[in-house]
């Protein structure tokens, strides 16, 4: 079975036999060693002053950074299941909170941001998806971070970067609190996170809040290359040797080819006469809109062993995303879309002409010259 899901991505063998070394105790300078080499890689990766990462979900990040960052206000963005998120999480917490809502597919604007600070002058805090893989969007962060910034550089900008870390480069220059998850980019096993932080940030947390997604203990902890509570020691190995693997490789290079698979991959879509759902896509996903997709979806799974994602909510039924993150095959990217094509035809949606695959290869290939 083919897993092309955005998350969990699929883990490579040269991961997975990191991963199976014996366990080492967390307390020990052989582990220490390991960490510090890991942190080293990922603050390269950020390009941020610091870094920490937490035995968690993504989702653990993002209650952290908002516990951590958010005095009086937070205002979060909401144009899927992940914004819709942030302010559950505030919400949880008895923060003050103000939500902008958009339709799945449309980015937020800095202008509605702006005009929303200038009616909540008590905002501290500001929480938005970079990709909102609900719907596969990308949002225009940094130029938002930056208008934020500008406007008050004490607003604290939070970064969901779950679905871009890894991805594209990200500029973090505006950005307080950049969060990512290790089943994404960086394929990894789910169950571990980090978040890339500012010297604003740090500043802010001070003591930190909360026990234990207290960020002061952990950043206190990580620069001396050890972790607060148990670390996820074979979590973070396997982080250690993928992050080894995309520095082989080099990162322009890791990134460009996710670019390419993306935009061949768009390419090949259209090529079938189906609809990319999002007005801006992110780099991660492509997302195909329509009321055949469930059904294409469904045939994929049973007959080509090609594992896609569907849609939540609203979307059930009414969408599927492709991943494009991590070390993925070219060969493999596309014959995903070339079984796409055979399901068509199978479905009686449009006869098999080779239409995905020739999109497909010649977009990819245009673009590496």
């Amino acid at each position: 079975m083919l897993l092309f899901t955005p998350g969990p991505t699929p883990v490579p063998e040269v991961v997975r036999q990191a991963m199976a070394t014996p366990t080492i105790h967390h307390r020990t300078p052989e582990f220490e060693a390991i960490f510090a080499s890991t942190r080293t890689k990922l603050l390269k990766l950020y390009g941020m002053d610091d870094v920490v990462m937490l035995a968690a979900s993504g989702t653990g990040a993002m209650e952290a950074a908002v516990d951590n960052l958010t005095a009086t206000k937070i205002l979060t963005i909401n144009a899927g299941k992940f914004g819709e998120r942030f302010g559950k999480i505030a919400k949880a917490l008895g923060k003050g909170h103000v939500e902008l809502t958009y339709e799945w597919n449309t980015p937020a604007t800095v202008e509605d941001v702006l005009r929303t600070l200038d009616a909540n002058p008590d905002i501290d805090a500001f929480a938005i998806q970079i990709s909102e893989s609900a719907g596969g969007l990308r949002h225009p962060v940094e130029a938002i971070a930056k208008a934020i910034k500008a406007k008050n550089p004490s607003i604290m900008v939070i970064a969901d970067g779950i679905t871009a870390l890894g991805v594209e480069p990200i500029d973090a220059t505006h950005i307080d609190a950049l969060i990512s998850g290790s089943q994404k980019a960086l394929m990894l096993p789910p169950g571990l996170a980090y978040i890339g932080l500012s010297n604003a940030a740090i500043e802010k947390i001070g003591k930190g809040k909360g026990y234990y997604f207290n960020l002061a203990s952990e950043i206190k902890n990580q620069r001396q290359n050890t972790t607060a509570y148990t670390a996820p020691t074979t979590l973070i190995i396997g982080l250690n040797a993928m992050l080894d693997q995309v520095e082989a490789m080099g990162w322009d290079a890791f990134y460009d080819a996710t670019r390419r698979r993306g935009v061949a991959t768009q390419a090949a879509m259209k090529a079938l006469g189906l609809a990319i759902y999002p007005k801006v896509s992110a780099r991660s996903m492509t997302t195909v809109y329509g009321d055949e997709t469930k059904a294409i979806r469904s045939l994929l799974k049973k007959e080509f062993e090609v594992d896609i994602a569907g849609g939540q909510d609203a979307l059930n039924g009414k969408i599927f995303r492709i991943n494009h993150m991590g070390l993925i095959g070219v060969n493999e990217a596309a014959w995903v879309v070339n079984a796409i094509e055979l399901a068509m035809d199978k479905l009686g949606l449009r006869p098999f002409d080779g239409a995905a695959s020739t999109a497909f290869s010649r977009t990819y290939y245009d673009l590496k010259a």
